[in-house]
């Protein structure tokens, strides 16, 4: 009998679909032989702070031969500080993702519940199918989170819940009075993970912090990352926030150095580099304000964002609008495997990103 891995593989894994990031701008340099070409189709911060990774290099560079430090100490003896929380209440990962991951294979067995909305962040799904849990997924409401329609899909199989806010790739959020009285019917069964990626960027004075509800919600978790807005995809730190039982299930599962030495660093740094912070988040409004205006002057209609992204949708399927707007460099994000196949997401980058990437939907639209 010939060997075959996928029949050896387990059922959930063998049903999945690899996630598809955004197109690197390597690829399109090799296929296409293009040059200044602009990236806005993975919500990055197009911003770096050089002062952070300098120093975080300095830092680390006579310790690359030794394993960073597994807990992160520092890291989270800063966070604690920040975010008043203490540490144990604390679990990071390579990335939030890795934290989204850590949840479902800590409480999650074969047959039991995961619930997420329509329109959510893929990896919710894809974390669940692999682990053969019975997902369930409640239909969207104007384009966002219908939490009503998640609660009734909540039952004492559930064991995780999770609720983007903002949400990924719509950009829509959940505003207080709604996330309470949601939590308030949510039985004690059930983890709620509210996916905070984007948490940084929001301004609107009704947007829930997770992390105020702990004490009177015991089940809640809330994940945030340093690949957004402190402009550290590429180091991969994330992190979560939970009480510190949650924690300590988490850190079991917990790859041993799953955060690298000069991530661990950076993320630090980063943390108190408060003017890079505000400049980016300034940055965000005034791009996304110029996108909005962008997409109303050629007709489109568009998804209010409370991230640094908007959802736009073009009026046709949206691939061939992609695949244009590429020819001219430019890399945005087709969703129709979010169930958008009419929209693209577009990051909000610096304002001559901006502007190319206008020109490019422009003459992308006319063709």
């Amino acid at each position: 009998m010939a060997f075959n891995a996928r029949d050896l593989a387990v059922n959930g894994v063998r049903a999945l679909q690899p996630y598809q990031p955004g197109k690197p701008v390597e690829e399109l340099e090799r296929d296409l032989g293009l040059s200044d070409i602009v990236k806005l189709a993975s919500n990055e911060n197009p911003r770096t702070s050089d002062e952070v990774i300098a120093k975080a290099l300095t830092q680390q560079q006579s310790d690359t031969s030794r394993y960073p430090d597994g807990s992160g100490y520092e890291l989270k003896k800063r966070l604690s500080y920040l975010l008043g929380v203490s540490t144990d209440q604390l679990t990071l990962g390579n990335g939030s993702n890795d934290v989204l991951e850590l949840l479902v294979r800590a409480f999650v067995c074969p047959g039991q519940g995961v619930v997420v909305s329509e329109h959510s962040f893929a990896v919710y799904s894809l974390a669940a199918s692999a682990v053969g849990a019975d997902l369930k997924t409640a239909p969207a409401r104007s384009w966002g989170h219908d939490l009503d329609a998640m609660l009734f899909l909540i039952d004492q199989n559930t064991r995780v819940v999770f609720i983007a806010n903002p949400n990924n790739p719509t950009g829509t959020w959940v505003e207080s009075r709604a996330l309470l009285s949601f939590l308030d019917h949510v039985p004690a069964t059930t983890i709620v993970v509210i996916d905070e990626a984007y948490y940084e960027y929001c301004e609107d004075p009704d947007f829930p912090n997770a992390i105020d509800l702990m004490n009177d919600y015991p089940f809640l978790v809330s994940t945030r990352t340093f690949s957004k807005i402190y402009g550290l995809a590429g180091m991969r730190v994330g992190y979560s926030i939970s009480s510190p039982a949650i924690a300590d299930l988490l850190n079991r599962v917990r790859q041993p150095f799953n955060v690298n030495s000069f991530g661990l660093a950076a993320a630090r740094l980063a943390l108190d580099d408060t003017v890079f912070l505000a400049e980016s988040r300034r940055l965000n409004s005034q791009g996304r304000l110029r996108l909005y205006a962008g997409f109303s002057e050629l007709g489109l209609e568009w998804i209010p964002s409370a991230g640094n992204f908007v959802c736009v949708n073009v009026a046709r399927p949206a691939i061939s609008v992609y695949e244009s707007m590429l020819k001219q460099g430019v890399i945005v994000r087709p969703v129709a495997n979010y169930g958008l196949p009419n929209h693209l997401r577009v990051t909000v980058g610096l304002p001559h990103e901006n502007e190319k990437m206008m020109n490019a939907l422009t003459v992308a639209l006319a063709v």
